[in-house]
């Protein structure tokens, strides 16, 4: 193969050909290279968009609309140069930038995308005015609001987190044992059953004056209502899990000789784990929107609390940046759940299709 490659470099330059003298053994080898290591298109269009949104944003003046300069302009302008020129840079390197490009490469389609969202969201807020203000902000104000306002909204992420954990927690321990205990018994589905299909349906934020009655505090009658919201949903699919396990797997079981303990610890619960999680997922999404309702009406802090407040002072950028808090903390419980799903059902894996 190495003769191959010497004649081949070796052989004189045809009529024409773009190898000048001095270069005909660094050329070829120098796009063997570039080729291998898979110059990143889609990087470098991310990173023109990039650049553009930062140059659009320093030099296009803002304009004034009855109050000073949109603050932090040149800032966000200078951070998205700064991005581009990291993809860009990314972008040269190819598969030579290691971790970078691996993590980098998959979110390419929106790494062009987010610039152009951007982009238009600055002409049409600072830059040309046509939404109107306050209630339209550009993006710099969300920047504003997190350097002037970051010890307020830390505090609310760090009370809604807790309000959540305790509630979720509580709700997904009584929903689980529920719906094993009427999966596995029919007596108790008997009793359980109609009290689930007539008290789940109900909406935990319309029993929001009751609790607020009836609960000492505030943050236990919200705590009450997260675990209502999130213990439904786990305990409908925990039951259907567990009535729905192939009777075939109790029959051999028993012929070893297993207990009734061991077929509901074992057998029940590990085969119906997958219809589980589903019901941990909607009792997640349930129990985010009881906590945004509950800080907003009673709880008087958390990101809820954060919400209302910002918009009685029609401070709309401040409750912009709150909403973005909140759906990062609801998009990183998801992940969480669903690394923590992974791994619990690591043995059943290729047949968990979600």
């Amino acid at each position: 193969m190495s003769a191959v490659i010497d004649q081949v470099l070796e052989a004189p330059p045809a009529t024409g050909s773009w190898r000048r003298p001095g270069i005909e053994k660094v050329a070829p080898a120098f796009v063997f290279a570039r080729s291998a290591e898979g110059f990143w298109r889609t990087g470098a269009v991310a990173s023109a968009g990039w650049i553009a949104l930062g140059l659009l944003t320093v030099y296009w003046p803002n304009k004034a609309v009855g109050f000073s300069d949109w603050a932090y302009t040149d800032e966000f302008g200078i951070a998205a140069i700064a991005i581009g020129v990291v993809l860009l840079v990314v972008a040269l390197l190819g598969t030579r930038a290691g971790r970078v490009a691996r993590t980098l490469r998959p979110a390419g389609p929106w790494l062009v995308a987010l610039p152009v969202l951007f982009a238009l969201w600055e002409i049409a807020t600072a830059k040309l005015a046509l939404l109107p203000t306050p209630f339209f902000a550009p993006p710099q104000s969300l920047i504003e609001t997190y350097i002037d306002d970051w010890r307020r909204l830390g505090e609310s992420l760090a009370h809604s987190a807790r309000l959540l954990g305790h509630g979720f927690v509580l709700g997904a321990l009584a929903g689980f044992l529920t719906g094993v205990t009427i999966g596995w018994s029919r007596i108790a589905g008997y009793w359980v059953h109609p009290v689930l299909r007539f008290v789940g349906p109900v909406p935990a934020s319309a029993l929001l004056p009751l609790a607020f009655f009836f609960f000492p505090s505030s943050y236990a009658a919200a705590v009450f209502l997260i675990a209502l919201a999130t213990g439904f949903p786990v305990a409908v699919l925990t039951w259907s899990g567990v009535a729905g396990v192939n009777r075939n797997y109790y029959d051999v079981a028993r012929t070893m000789g297993a207990s009734e303990r061991f077929l509901v610890l074992r057998v029940a619960i590990p085969a119906a784990l997958p219809q589980v999680f589903v019901g941990l997922f909607m009792g997640l999404g349930a129990a985010f929107s009881v906590l945004v309702t509950a800080e907003m009406m009673g709880v008087k802090a958390g990101l809820g609390f954060y919400l209302s407040w910002a918009q009685g002072w029609a401070s709309y950028s401040n409750m912009y940046a709150a909403l973005i808090v909140m759906a990062l903390l609801c998009s990183g419980l998801i992940t969480l759940l669903f690394k923590v799903r992974d791994r619990v059902l690591s043995w059943q894996k290729g047949t968990v299709k979600w």
